[in-house]
């Protein structure tokens, strides 16, 4: 028997990638729910081969559902989520809303799938920020074999990580430009074609950003709360994919070669690192792509057991979409969950 899936904020760039997914998979769902607010009832998303249309989340019974993919911004997740949890559908939550809930467990399926099963405690699983689904994706494996200690990343990330509008006004401003047009900031603090903004989300006391704290915690919470991570997040005038320069301490020697072996047979990694001009992968290509891409591997002389690399990945898929995907088939695969008998 097959599950009832809903989908709750559809509408959006993420919920809309999370439907592409669910039918790329061939995930096991009889029906599929998409949900959003009231103003977009009666919008079509496309499923597969069909079209969907949008239901009101307000209005809607959860009793029936199996598991809920929540991408509705995180106050609609701390009202709603509880509410569908106590329905008895397991929420899959991609807002920051829930991730430090020491209740609700955070994950990365290549890395810490077994911590799925706490689930139970408030039928709800958070998925990670982008910027660090992909960054412990590659940590996990170089963690196992000479444990990391301290962790340096810069993030460029692409403007979809800040939503459909963000993206509309990269668009605009860079049509803008060329057209001698006056450019104008609605999403982000300064303009943002043909520049970077080291700033994403808002700032804290002491100076980090929240996306940059969230990058902190949450590599803590996920893999190891030993390790000493800071980071510099900047938003990019891409459109899509996340990039990360990482620089990595080890407590145990580690060469750039082993590092590349074991990323290379690592879950969710792909390896693309020749020393010649482009021989390495751009958010460009990984638009679309589920892999974690790692280039530019390479020793770090000026500390003990260090390594330098590049990584990228798409960030509406395995920071958002794909992410949550699969933690739902690691309920199914594991038994974790199993479908509710739906009135004949």
């Amino acid at each position: 028997m097959g599950y009832k899936v809903a989908v709750v904020g559809a509408t959006g760039n993420v919920g809309r990638e999370m439907l592409n997914i669910l039918d790329e998979r061939k995930f096991p769902a009889d029906e599929v729910v998409v949900l959003a607010s009231r103003r977009s009832v009666g919008i079509e998303v496309s499923y597969g081969d069909r079209t969907l249309k949008v239901k009101a989340l307000e209005h809607y019974d959860f009793s029936d559902i199996d598991i809920c993919l929540m991408s509705a911004g995180g106050s609609v997740s701390k009202e709603w989520s509880p509410k569908i949890g106590a329905a008895g559908a397991v929420v899959i939550d991609n807002s920051s809303a829930w991730r430090m809930d020491p209740d609700v467990p955070l994950i990365v399926p290549e890395v810490n799938a077994d911590a799925a099963a706490g689930f139970t405690k408030k039928n709800i699983i958070a998925n990670p920020n982008c910027s660090t689904a992909q960054l412990v994706v590659a940590l996990k494996p170089l963690h196992d074999k000479a444990t990391i200690t301290r962790v340096v990343v810069s993030t460029y990330q692409s403007v979809s990580g800040a939503g459909k509008d963000a993206m509309d006004e990269l668009f605009s401003q860079t049509k803008a430009v060329y057209t001698n047009d006056e450019l104008i900031n609605n999403k982000f603090p300064k303009r943002i074609a043909f520049n970077v903004i080291p700033q994403i989300d808002v700032f804290m006391e002491d100076g980090f950003t929240k996306e940059e704290w969230k990058m902190m915690a949450e590599t803590k919470k996920i893999l190891d709360p030993k390790i000493k991570l800071t980071a510099t997040c900047v938003r990019v005038p891409v459109f899509v994919g996340h990039s990360e320069a990482v620089n990595v301490e080890f407590a145990n020697p580690i060469t750039a070669d082993e590092a590349r072996n074991i990323l290379r047979n690592a879950p969710g990694c792909l390896v693309i690192d020749k020393h010649e001009p482009g021989g390495y992968v751009t958010p460009y290509e990984a638009a679309g792509e589920d892999a974690t891409y790692i280039s530019r591997i390479r020793e770090d002389a000026t500390v003990e057991n260090g390594l330098a690399f590049w990584c990228v990945s798409d960030n509406l898929r395995k920071g958002a979409a794909l992410n949550a995907v699969q933690i739902a088939e690691v309920l199914i695969n594991r038994k974790l969950i199993t479908a509710k008998q739906k009135a004949a």
